[in-house]
């Protein structure tokens, strides 16, 4: 079942129509992760995953409603009930779910304080995996070749702290990423470099598409070319032995 909800805009929506295409090749969903999230839901039997793209990290052991702007990334969503709506404006009654998760998406809200508001008003339980912007070390691909990407998640990531602050929350997690995550977030190739200079894993990122091609093609020739000649490999050789690396992944829980 698919359902709209009309007069609801998000800013996520025209960035996934845009990069929404093949995405669900690029992103697939880490165990790991899933399972960090899943106990994160606890108890609860019926769940409203907003932002749900195409539908990583929903419990399959659950009842799931699934709420997305972008009708690119619903037509790729396997799930059963989805609706079309933004975080800031969800059509559900109060104490709808047991509880909500939202997966990376909350930087692309056009109102962070009303999206969580709205969790918290329909689901018992939040819970949300995002990003602290002023985490450190941040990934190499930054200040090295494209510090753009630095301006442009700068401008849209809110810290973790302040994220906490709006939801109450009482559990903050870490998430280190592992050398080998599944998921094709930006931060999943710390350790495999060559994987930025395939056109289709920028393609399934939100923060490459909104770059233009004439600051990223360089960038990447500039890659390519310290990858042949070993340069990459001597700056880092530190991260080739490393299993995991915490850059700033949090999952927070809130209760109402």
């Amino acid at each position: 079942m698919v359902s709209s909800a009309a007069g609801r805009p998000s800013a996520a929506s025209p960035v996934y129509d845009r990069i929404g295409v093949g995405y669900r090749a690029v992103r697939r969903p880490d165990p790991r992760l899933a399972a960090l999230l899943r106990d994160a839901l606890g108890d609860a039997r019926t769940v409203v995953n907003v932002g749900a793209g195409a539908g990583s990290y929903e419990p399959e052991d659950l009842a799931v409603t699934a709420v997305e702007p972008s009708r690119v990334m619903l037509d790729q969503h396997p799930g059963p009930v989805k609706v079309q709506a933004g975080a800031e404006q969800l059509p559900f009654a109060d104490g709808a779910f047991d509880a909500a998760m939202a997966v990376m998406t909350v930087h692309h809200w056009s109102d962070l304080a009303a999206g969580l508001a709205e969790l918290r008003r329909v689901a018992g339980r939040q819970v949300v995996f995002t990003w602290d912007v002023s985490h450190r070390p941040e990934l190499w691909l930054l200040p090295e070749y494209l510090p753009e990407i630095r301006t442009l998640e700068e401008a849209r990531f809110t810290t973790v702290d302040e994220v906490a602050r709006l939801m109450g929350a009482h559990t903050v997690l870490p998430f280190p990423v592992p050398h080998d995550f599944t998921d094709g977030l930006q931060t999943a190739y710390w350790r495999r470099p060559e994987r930025f200079l395939d056109p289709g894993v920028r393609a399934a990122n939100s923060t490459f598409a909104q770059l233009p091609a004439e600051v990223v093609d360089p960038a990447m020739e500039r890659l390519r070319a310290d990858l042949e000649s070993g340069a990459w490999a001597r700056r880092h050789a530190d991260l080739l032995d490393l299993d995991a690396v915490d850059y700033g992944y949090r999952v927070l829980i809130a209760d109402v």
